[in-house]
Order: structure tokens, then C-alpha cells, then sequence
């Protein structure tokens, strides 16, 4: 165990450094990544584990994340289409006139919950309507890291309460309960925790714009910047509306994607004029604005904003997760994630611990291995048989898992959704993490209702005798299974 702990002080250590000290923009965990894996790979070489398990390890880590790591790639290509075909630029222009300064961190929480929860994607609605709402705040001359928290907070309440979401399947999945049952379930949580963070946020926006005079002029600059470098129309709109009915309709993510991104150059040659040999290069290395350097705030100028995305904008972003499955693959294949979570348990003597425990434990894998999926499947698996020793249903485990591994992940820099927000909204984790309120208000409110007792529903006699049953036929077919 004491080794297992050297390696967790080693990585935190290393990555904490890195961060904080010699980082000045995003903060790069690439190389604390890379280092702590090689570091667990010699603590386990010490322990008699071959490479070859250990290399395994780190192919099946990345494997994981192929899927998410094509989405961010799609996703690049689609936002520079979108900015060079006009459709962010439009969304940007009317939400300007649209949206009132005093409520736009309300609005922009509502809107980005209510496209997340039909789509089931915070990728997608943080790379599509957050990037707009970044846009538009510096416009209104509002901090873009508030706007930034309130986006993560609503694409990730969207995210875990839709049915469509894999988070939102995979919880449930893997503490048996029912996912229309563990849904249900989240709206006890979910609800209180969202309440607070819109008076948060409505308290917050009432002093977040500057003074009418100033922020008119930053809006007036914006737009007519807009207006010369893009053809604006509400018929613009038209491709949002199409990949969320293409998302309704259960198109899968990269497909509907990268259908957005056909639309975008349709846009960019039919609407915008742009020559069709310069389409790779947008769609490779993003949308290069003609706005020049117009200044709307200190950090931002006009081409910042309408300008951007592309494949080779996401490379960041994906390189962070690969480096980051690999230390993952390491901690798992050689039992010491394991090990931890089983030293944890030791301590878990009441059901509100047992529940404060699983929260923490989420969140501590967030940290460690910078996978929010494995922060949902490993204290799934290891807490499943805890949860149903004390009679409760599995359904108190699945709120557990979505409280804290889904919402703890996009506040942690060197994870893939951390990272991956940074990416899509130009704001470092460490500066929307704070005003992310539903995200760590959330996995509090879960705790407390773990003491209380608040929700915490129990079997029945039948039910548990029925458990049982289940667990033994489960454990002769495993048997078989090995003996096979």
C-alpha cells in the first residue's frame, strides 16, 4: 500500500507542479502525465508485472477513449465551419440583441441544460452553443470565465439527466438499476442544486456587465464587425435546428457531427463566398478572421471571437487524453486503483458514509486517472455489493456515480473533460471551475442526503431476498465461466 501511495503523491505532486508553477495559459499536464506513467510502470516492473500486461493496459486505456477522442476532432472541424459558414457569427450577432446583460448567465445555463439534455452531449453543446455564448459575453463585456462556468454547468446538468447520454446509460448499468428509475432518482439532487446556482449566477450577472455607455460600445463594435466580414441571416439558424432534430432522431454523435460540418461548407460557399480550395485549410487549422486585431477587451479582439476551431486546434486536447489513458491503463492493469478503492471501503461504517465515500472516491479517480468513464465503472464495480449488503437499492449507487464522476470531471484541468472545455471555450479549468456552481454543489448535496437519509431508499425484504438469488446464479455462472 505504501507504494500505491507513493505513486498517487508522486503523480499529484508532479501535476500540481506543473500546473501551478510553469504554466501560464491552459495548464500542461502532457508531461506530468507521461512521467507519473513511466514512474507506476516501474513501481509495478519492481513488483513482477511484465510490460506486456502493462503496455495492455495502456492500449485498452486509450481504446476507451477513442470514441470521445474522434468527437473532439469532429467537433474542431465543425466549429470552424460554422465560424467561416456564418452560423456561430449569426447565433453571436442576434444573441447580442437578444439576450439581457443582467440575465445572460442564467440564459446562457438554461439554454446550454436544455440543448444537452435533448442532444445528450455536453461536447457537442459546449462546441457549438458555448462557443456562442463566449462570443456574446465579450460582446455584453462580460468576464468570459463566468460565462464559461455557467455553459459547463448547464451542458453537464443537460448531460446527466438525458437518456441519451452515455454517462447517463453507463451509471446505471453498472449498479443495476434502471435507467428511467435512476433519471428519476437525480431530479431529488439535480433540482436543489440547480435552483442555487441560477440565483448564483442571477446575482452574479446583475454586476458582471459593464456600464450601459461602455458595453454598447463593445456590443456596436462586435456587430458591425460582424456585419462587414459576414453575411447574417436568421435562415443561419437552420443548421442547429438540424443536428439537434438529427441527434432527436437517434443519428449517432459522429455521423450527426460531421453531417453539421457538410452543412458548414455548404455555408462557407453558398452563404459566405469562400472559395471552395480554401475548405481543407479551414477545416484543418480553423476559420483565420478578416477582422484584423479591433480590440473588444484586454484578452479579446474581434478575430478571437468569430475566428478559430479547426482539426489541428483539437490536438491539444486529444494529445492530454492519450497521455493521460496511458497512466490510467497502467494504475488499472496492475490492481493498484484497485487497492485503493478496496482501503477506502474499509472505512465506510454507515450509510452516510458509505455514500460520502463513493462520491469521494469518484472524484479522486477524476483526479487520478483523468477518466471520467473509469470514475463511473470502477466505484460502480467495487461498491455494487456494498450498496446492496446494506439494503440499498441500486439506484442510490447510479445517483452516486452521475453526482460525482460525471459533474466532477470538467473541473479538473488535466482530465479529458477539463481539458476538453478549455479547448472548446478558450477559458484554463482553473478559471470557470469556480463558477461551475452545479458541479461541485451537487456531489455536496448528495453527501448530505447520504446522512440524512433524505431520498435514500431501501429494499424490501422480497427485493433483497431476490438480490441474493441474483448474486449467487451470477457467481456460478462466473465460475463456469472460469472453469471453461
Amino acid at each position: 500500500m505504501w507504494q500505491v501511495l507513493l505513486c498517487v503523491i508522486f503523480t499529484l505532486g508532479v501535476i500540481c507542479y506543473s500546473i501551478f508553477f510553469t504554466s501560464d495559459v491552459y495548464g500542461e499536464a502532457h508531461m506530468p502525465m507521461i512521467l507519473a506513467a513511466a514512474f507506476v510502470s516501474i513501481v509495478g516492473a519492481l513488483n513482477g508485472w511484465k510490460w506486456s500486461v502493462m503496455e495492455r493496459g495502456m492500449i485498452q486505456g486509450i481504446s476507451r477513449s477513442m470514441q470521445a477522442n474522434l468527437i473532439l476532432l469532429t467537433v474542431g472541424m465543425l466549429v470552424s465551419t460554422w465560424k467561416a459558414g456564418g452560423i456561430i457569427p449569426s447565433m453571436i450577432y442576434y444573441g447580442l440583441d437578444i439576450i439581457n446583460p443582467s440575465i445572460f448567465l442564467v440564459t446562457a445555463a438554461l439554454l446550454c441544460t436544455i440543448v444537452s439534455l435533448v442532444i445528450g452531449s455536453s461536447y457537442t453543446t459546449a462546441g457549438t452553443i458555448g462557443v456562442a455564448m463566449i462570443g456574446i459575453s465579450v460582446g455584453l463585456g462580460i468576464n468570459p470565465a463566468l460565462t464559461a462556468g455557467a455553459v459547463v454547468s448547464g451542458a453537464y446538468t443537460g448531460d446527466k439527466m438525458s437518456p441519451m447520454s452515455d454517462t447517463t446509460n453507463m451509471a446505471p448499468a453498472v449498479a443495476g438499476s434502471n435507467i428511467f428509475d435512476h433519471i428519476r432518482h437525480m431530479v431529488w439532487t439535480v433540482t436543489p442544486t440547480y435552483i442555487i446556482a441560477l440565483v448564483l449566477w442571477f446575482i452574479l450577472g446583475r454586476g458582471a456587465a459593464p456600464e450601459g455607455d461602455i458595453q454598447m460600445e463593445m456590443k456596436d463594435i462586435l456587430q458591425d464587425a460582424i456585419q462587414n466580414e459576414f453575411v447574417v441571416s436568421p435562415f443561419l439558424m437552420i443548421p442547429v435546428l438540424i443536428l439537434l432534430a438529427a441527434v432527436v432522431l437517434k443519428v449517432p454523435a459522429l455521423p450527426a457531427m460531421f453531417g453539421a460540418v457538410i452543412i458548414g461548407l455548404f455555408c462557407m460557399g453558398a452563404v459566405q463566398g469562400i472559395d471552395f480550395h480554401n475548405f481543407f485549410v479551414i477545416m484543418h487549422y480553423g476559420y483565420e478572421s478578416t477582422s484584423g486585431d479591433i480590440p473588444l477587451t484586454d484578452e479579446y479582439t474581434v478575430a478571437s471571437v468569430v475566428g478559430g476551431g479547426g482539426f489541428n486546434g483539437m490536438l491539444w486536447t486529444v494529445s492530454i487524453v492519450l497521455c493521460s489513458m496511458s497512466f490510467a491503463g497502467v494504475l488499472e492493469a496492475t490492481g493498484m486503483l484497485g487497492q485503493l478503492v478496496d482501503a477506502i471501503l474499509k472505512v465506510a461504517k454507515t450509510n452516510g458514509l458509505l455514500i460520502m465515500t463513493t462520491v469521494l472516491t469518484c472524484f479522486f479517480i477524476n483526479v487520478l486517472t483523468a477518466d471520467q468513464y473509469l470514475s463511473i465503472i470502477l466505484p460502480g464495480r467495487m461498491y455494487k455489493t456494498a450498496f446492496e449488503d446494506r439494503k440499498l437499492k441500486n439506484k442510490n449507487l447510479s445517483r452516486c456515480l452521475e453526482d460525482s464522476g460525471t459533474l466532477t470531471s470538467p473541473l479538473i484541468p488535466w482530465n479529458v473533460c477539463g481539458a476538453t472545455m478549455t479547448g472548446f471555450l478558450g477559458q484554463p479549468t482553473t478559471a470557470y471551475a469556480p463558477y461551475a456552481f452545479v458541479n461541485y454543489i451537487c456531489p455536496i448535496v448528495s453527501i448530505i442526503y447520504g446522512f440524512t437519509g433524505f431520498t435514500i431508499e431501501k429494499m424490501t425484504d422480497e427485493e433483497y431476498e431476490k438480490m441474493l438469488e441474483m448474486r449467487k446464479l451470477e457467481e456460478e455462472e462466473t465460475a463456469r465461466a472460469l472453469e471453461a
